[in-house]
């Protein structure tokens, strides 16, 4: 009986037949047509190439001089590009971080080996006004960088908060240096040129 309970018995053996192989080829056909359709549908979801050029921007550094900033537009944006003196970037290495309502180190907020370029978000951080302080006849503030004109919020050399009621610092965007004289902002990749 203990013999009769451990033999199992085999399953047949078929050869395949027609049916086999017009159910799979019908299957592998279906599927084909169905990713023949689906694509375009699919591909609809990828973001148009208007939006995509707009997801990062080119900006030639080398018409700016010293002491002096420039303003573009990113992704709605304007972003705010500074060419710092170096009594400018001496001022906010040298600021201790006790004196910062939001404390942030000079170093943490310019890309290594290019501290005189200060790239940041011009939307002050309280209530969203667009700060003063891009062109030399603006007023920048007690502490040289921009000034809010709606509330009266200052932002020293580095884009840091110095006075309220912003409670953080400019924002950095992402950015990188192409060469020494060209960045991209919307992109984090570093490429020295």
């Amino acid at each position: 009986m203990t013999e009769q309970l451990l033999e199992h018995p085999s399953p047949k053996k078929t050869a395949p037949t027609r049916r086999d192989f017009l159910l799979l080829t019908t299957g592998a056909l279906g599927g084909i047509g169905m990713a023949y359709f689906a694509w375009p549908f699919i591909d609809s979801m990828n973001p148009a190439a208007d939006v995509l050029a707009q997801s990062s921007i080119d900006v030639d550094l080398s018409p700016i001089p010293e002491g002096q900033a420039i303003t573009v537009v990113w992704r709605g944006k304007p972003i705010f590009v500074r060419h710092r003196t170096p009594k400018e970037i001496r001022e906010a290495e040298q600021t201790p971080l006790s004196a910062l309502m939001d404390p942030e180190k000079d170093q943490a907020r310019v890309k290594k080996g290019h501290d005189n370029w200060l790239i940041v978000v011009g939307i002050c951080t309280h209530l969203g006004c667009i700060p003063t302080g891009n062109k030399p006849t603006q007023n920048r503030g007690k502490y040289g960088g921009w000034s809010c004109p709606c509330h009266g919020s200052l932002y020293d050399t580095s884009g840091r908060v110095r006075r309220g009621p912003a409670p953080l610092n400019l924002a950095i965007p992402p950015y990188a240096f192409l060469s020494s004289t060209k960045i991209r902002i919307g992109t984090d990749e570093v490429n020295h040129g």
